[in-house]
C-alpha cells in the first residue's frame, strides 16, 4: 500500500490563483453576500475532487459554473437575486442603479474589465464565452453605463 501524495500545496498555488477571479465572476453576477458563498462552495467542492479539478483545461471556468449552481440554491426562494445596495461611497451616486439596470452578463463583464483590469481573453475564459461574446456585452454594457448617466463618450 503506497501513501498518497498530499495535495495540499498544489491546490494552494490553485486557489491563490483562481480564487480572486472566481470571486469577483461571482460577485459580479450575483452581489457581494451570495457571490462571496458560492465562490467559498465552488471552491470546497474543488477541494473535495481535487484529482478530477487538476486535470482540467479550464478548473477556474469549470468551477465558475458550480458556483452559479450553489448562487441559485442560496437565492430567495422566488427566485430572485437579493435587493442590491444602490449606494456605492465614493462614487458617482448613479453608478449603483445604472449598473443594476445591466443584464447580469454586462455586469460582470464590465465590471471584470473596467474594475478588476481583466482582459477580454481572461473574462472569456473564466466565464466560458467566446471573446467576442465577451466584447459584445462590454459594448452594450458600457453603451447603457453611458446612456444611463449621461455621459457623451465623444470628444
Amino acid at each position: 500500500m503506497t501513501a498518497s501524495r498530499d495535495p495540499a500545496p498544489e491546490f494552494t498555488t490553485f486557489f491563490e490563483d483562481a480564487e480572486p477571479r472566481l470571486r469577483a465572476a461571482l460577485v459580479a453576477y450575483y452581489g457581494p453576500e451570495v457571490g462571496r458563498e458560492a465562490t467559498a462552495d465552488a471552491l470546497t467542492w474543488a477541494w473535495q475532487h481535487w484529482d478530477r479539478v487538476k486535470a482540467m483545461d479550464n478548473a477556474a471556468g469549470y468551477l465558475f459554473r458550480v458556483g452559479q449552481t450553489s448562487a441559485r440554491r442560496l437565492l430567495k426562494p422566488e427566485g430572485k437575486l437579493p435587493e442590491r445596495a444602490t449606494a456605492v461611497p465614493s462614487f458617482e451616486p448613479g453608478l449603483g442603479p445604472a449598473l443594476a439596470s445591466l443584464t447580469d452578463r454586462q455586469r460582470a463583464v464590465v465590471l471584470l474589465a473596467h474594475g478588476l483590469g481583466l482582459s477580454h481573453a481572461e473574462i472569456a475564459r473564466l466565464l466560458g464565452l467566446r471573446r467576442s461574446t465577451v466584447q459584445n456585452h462590454a459594448d452594450r454594457g458600457l453603451a447603457k453605463l453611458r446612456a444611463a448617466m449621461e455621459v457623451d463618450d465623444g470628444p
